[in-house]
C-alpha cells in the first residue's frame, strides 16, 4: 500500500520485490502495526523523504528463506559514528533514517531492512499481538523510563502506547490514573480494565497529585493541564513525534522543580528491554486486524478512535 504524496489516500500497487543491499536482509512480512506516526506522515506533519513511500514501522516477519522471526522498528539506520551514536543515544543521530518515513516500511508483503536494526522476537506472543510492541510498546516504555521512578502516573490519551505502558506500570507496582476525552466512558472503562486505579476525562482532577504525567495524545493543550496535576518535582513527558502547539502557562505551574520533556524515537536497547520484559509482565495487546488492502481504513479508524488498543495490518 503506497503513499504517493501527503494528503492522499494509500493505493494498492504491485511493486518489484525489493533487493537487499550490503548489510540488509529481505523480510517476508507477517504483520505490521498501525501507528499514529503513520497518520502524521500521511498528513505531511512528519515529512517523508521519499515518494512514493510504503508506510508501516511495527513490522513482524521472517528472514526470507528461514524460520527466524524478526521485528523491524521505527529506527531503521544510524551512522554509528556521531557523538550520539557513540554515547548510547542513537535515537538522536542527526543522520538517522526511519522505517516508513525515509525507508519503505511494512504495509507490504516484503521489505528490506538493515540487519543491525532488526530485533529477534520472543516466543509466547503471536505475530498479530507482538507487532504493536515494536513502536507503541517501545515508545510507551521509553516515555515511562524518562519519568524516573514515579509512584503515581497519569496517562493522557488511551491509545496503543498508553494501553501497553499502563499494563507495564501497574505490573511494576505504580498507581496509574487514566485520562481520556471528556465523556469517553468506554475509554475510561478500558483504562480501568487494564489496571488503572482511576480513570476520568481530561477536564477532571486526579484523586491525588501525579509524580509523572505521560502525554500520548498529540494535543499541546494537554501539557499545561498535566503540569497543573503534578506534585512538586514531577515530570510531564511528551511521548509523541508530533504535537500541536503548547499554549503559554504561568511560571507558577512549572515552579517547585517540575519539568517538561520529550522522548524521541527509540534505541535498540529499548527494544531489547521491552522484548525481555514483555513475557515476564504477561504483556498482552488489544488488537484489531485489517487485511493489507484495507490499510487506509485502519488509518481512518485510528484517526476516528473506532477501536481500542492497536490496529494491525496483515498481508
Amino acid at each position: 500500500m503506497v503513499l504517493d504524496r501527503p494528503g492522499t489516500p494509500l493505493r494498492a500497487a504491485d511493486l518489484p520485490d525489493p533487493e537487499p543491499g550490503p548489510g540488509q536482509v529481505l523480510v517476508e512480512v507477517a504483520a505490521c502495526g498501525v501507528c499514529r506516526t503513520d497518520l502524521h506522515v500521511l498528513d505531511g506533519e512528519v515529512p517523508a523523504t521519499r515518494s512514493p513511500l510504503v508506510l508501516g514501522h511495527q513490522v513482524v516477519g521472517r528472514r526470507a528463506g528461514t524460520r527466524e522471526r524478526v521485528g523491524v522498528p521505527w529506527l531503521g539506520w544510524t551512522c554509528g559514528t556521531c557523538r550520539y551514536c557513540t554515547t548510547g543515544r542513537e535515537n538522536l543521530c542527526p543522520r538517522a533514517r526511519f522505517t516508513g518515513k525515509d525507508l519503505d516500511g511494512g504495509f507490504a508483503e516484503r521489505m528490506v531492512a538493515d540487519e543491525r536494526f532488526v530485533l529477534p522476537l520472543p516466543e509466547g506472543l503471536d505475530d498479530l499481538h507482538v507487532a504493536p510492541l515494536l513502536c507503541a510498546g517501545l515508545i510507551g516504555l521509553r516515555t515511562l523510563r524518562a519519568a524516573g521512578d514515579p509512584a503515581t502516573v497519569g496517562i493522557y490519551g488511551f491509545g496503543a502506547a498508553a494501553h501497553l505502558v499502563c499494563h507495564i506500570a501497574v505490573w511494576e507496582g505504580r498507581r496509574v490514573f487514566g485520562f481520556t476525552r471528556p465523556g469517553d466512558a468506554a475509554g475510561q472503562a478500558f483504562a480501568r480494565e487494564l489496571g488503572a486505579a482511576w480513570a476520568g476525562g481530561t477536564d477532571e482532577d486526579p484523586p491525588e497529585p501525579l509524580e509523572a504525567a505521560l502525554v500520548f495524545a498529540p494535543a499541546g493543550e494537554l501539557v499545561p493541564l498535566a503540569l497543573r496535576h503534578l506534585a512538586p518535582g514531577g515530570t510531564v513527558v511528551c511521548g509523541g513525534i508530533h504535537m500541536s502547539d503548547i499554549p503559554s502557562f504561568p511560571y507558577a505551574d512549572l515552579w517547585m522543580e517540575r519539568s517538561i520533556r520529550s522522548v524521541a524515537n527509540l534505541t535498540r536497547r529499548d527494544g531489547e528491554e521491552l522484548l525481555e520484559l514483555a513475557p515476564r509482565a504477561g504483556l498482552r495487546t488489544r488488537v484489531t486486524a485489517y487485511p493489507l488492502e484495507r490499510a487506509q481504513d485502519a488509518l481512518d479508524d485510528l484517526r476516528a478512535g473506532r477501536f481500542e488498543g492497536a490496529a494491525v495490518v496483515v498481508p
